[in-house]
């Protein structure tokens, strides 16, 4: 089977020498059949964990911050409500077109992995450029920012908390989480699970609230839920980029397939199970919204939960940042867990200094590729317009889906012969298809500065790649090199080796 290759890498796999050293923890064991010269990573993500990564990583600050997007650009309930579902819908037929992926090339890595395969190395490396600069990092920094706005916001019920303190409590979170990370994956699970029943908590006590509030006779939001409807083919594309973010992570799991147990039975069934419940949780979710608050109040907010919580709990308001606080404190863990492998298989293949794909010899996580995507979403903390940030990662993240789902496509006509455990009908890669590439040519229309900065950044990893993979600069080899030694001393750390058929 093809594979990315590792031929075009900045510096050889192996720069030091390590002695074999005996694992505390099951998150990856010592290679002892390579002279002790590496560690690779355990498949124990069972069925459900796979259900709690995805459900937890979706069900995070979206759900409390996209509302406000996807009705401005919709411009009534009805035609929202219509979003929401839809975007579940498309949600989910990408899904089922990486299950067929995900089985076909069992790797971590995701559309990394994907392309690569499909197009070959150039491609591979152009997404894993964008992810590094705009995907992995903004969407996590778009989870902090909102962490700290609801965390904050009792303090400040009448205005906007500083900046200042937005920025700094979100960056004491994305800290706290990559120690975490590093630490023990035990306590990224523990962590996971206890703040997935807070959100399902959160989210119960915002549909009762709901559900009682039509039940007393007030559905006059109701009469004419379509009225003021847009129907500019761009606004539909913008509402559809803020609803479909509020369902992106559902490709998560897929970055962490090398720790699946039965991958071929467990990643389509763990999509399976997770998009219906999170599409049902968000329209129940969003019909309760609707009900207690106005288009004008949802849209003057900034936490429509919170703006919620404040008209329907009274004195117990405070419940609901909080409660969304730890939603998006929970969503934020899984992400950095299931993203921090993108970048590490990236520098496994190659694609990235091999440091990164280094493995801590004592609590076996990958300890420089989890500080490097800190320090990437540390530096994003810092663009305050959070629905631009939401507008720019759709775009891109559209686009390489796009490409991912067309390797699906084209890898059927070249190799259709190749073992497929799950094969999809070809029509819902070909509607996956059309509705990406409506989306991204609506948003060139629509917001055009965002589409062509994305797009040149996207271009500029060409130049990167033929200077630092292709045909490398000497000098950065060496410095790639001395990188990579010294990170295996700082973090204790032995290069990560695997083997694929």
């Amino acid at each position: 089977m093809a594979r990315v290759q590792a031929s075009d890498s900045l510096i050889p796999r192996q720069v030091f020498e390590v002695p074999p050293v005996e694992p505390n923890n099951s998150t990856a064991t010592a290679d002892s059949g390579s002279q002790g010269s590496g560690v690779k990573l355990k498949k124990q993500i069972g069925l459900l964990d796979g259900v709690a990564i995805i459900v937890g990583v979706i069900v995070g600050s979206g759900i409390f911050v996209s509302p406000k997007g996807v009705l401005r650009f919709s411009g009534s309930i009805g035609q929202s409500l219509i979003v929401w579902v839809l975007s579940g819908v498309l949600s989910m037929v990408g899904a089922l077109c990486y299950a067929e992926l995900g089985t076909m090339i069992p790797k971590s890595g995701g559309d990394y992995a994907y392309i690569g395969t499909a197009f070959g190395p150039l491609p591979a490396f152009l997404y894993l450029w964008v992810a590094l600069l705009i995907l992995v990092p903004t969407g996590n920094a778009i989870t902090a920012l909102t962490f700290a706005q609801y965390l904050l916001k009792p303090f400040w019920p009448s205005c906007e908390a500083p900046i200042e303190a937005v920025q700094l409590l979100a960056a004491a979170m994305i800290c706290v989480l990559t120690l975490i990370n590093c630490y023990n994956v035990k306590w990224v699970t523990r962590v996971t699970d206890i703040f997935t029943g807070t959100k399902v908590v959160a989210l119960l006590v915002i549909v009762g609230a709901g559900v009682w509030w039509l039940l007393n006779g007030n559905t006059e939001h109701w009469d004419n839920p379509f009225s003021g409807g847009l129907q500019d083919p761009g606004y539909i594309a913008l509402a559809f980029y803020s609803g479909l973010f509020s369902y992106s992570g559902w490709n998560y799991l897929n970055f962490v397939t090398e720790e699946l147990k039965d991958p071929y039975r467990n990643l389509p069934k763990a999509i399976c199970i997770s998009m219906p419940v999170v599409t049902i949780i968000y329209m129940i979710t969003n019909i309760a919204y609707f009900s207690v608050l106005s288009p004008d109040e949802i849209l003057s907010s900034d936490a429509v939960a919170v703006t919620f919580g404040d008209k329907m709990l009274g004195y117990l308001s405070w419940i609901m940042p909080f409660a969304v606080a730890c939603s998006t404190f929970g969503s934020l863990n899984g992400a950095i867990f299931a993203s921090s492998r993108l970048f590490f298989v990236g520098a496994r293949n190659g694609h990235l200094p091999a440091a990164i794909s280094l493995i801590n010899v004592n609590c076996l996580t990958p300890v420089p590729s989890l500080i490097f995507l800190g320090v990437l979403t540390l530096l994003l903390l810092f663009i305050k317009d959070i629905y631009v940030l939401i507008n720019y990662v759709s775009y891109v993240e559209a686009l390489f889906t796009l490409i991912s789902v067309s390797g699906l496509l084209w890898m059927r006509y070249k190799q259709p012969k190749t073992e497929r455990p799950i094969k999809v009908s070809l029509a819902l890669p070909i509607i996956y298809l059309i509705v990406c590439l409506f989306l991204v040519i609506s948003s060139c229309t629509q917001t055009p500065y965002v589409v062509g900065i994305g797009t040149i950044i996207i271009l500029s990893g060409i130049p990167v790649y033929y200077l630092t993979i292709h045909n490398p600069v000497k000098w950065l080899a060496d410095t790639s090199q001395a990188i990579n030694l010294w990170c295996s001393k700082f973090f204790i750390c032995m290069p990560n080796q695997e083997k694929f058929d």
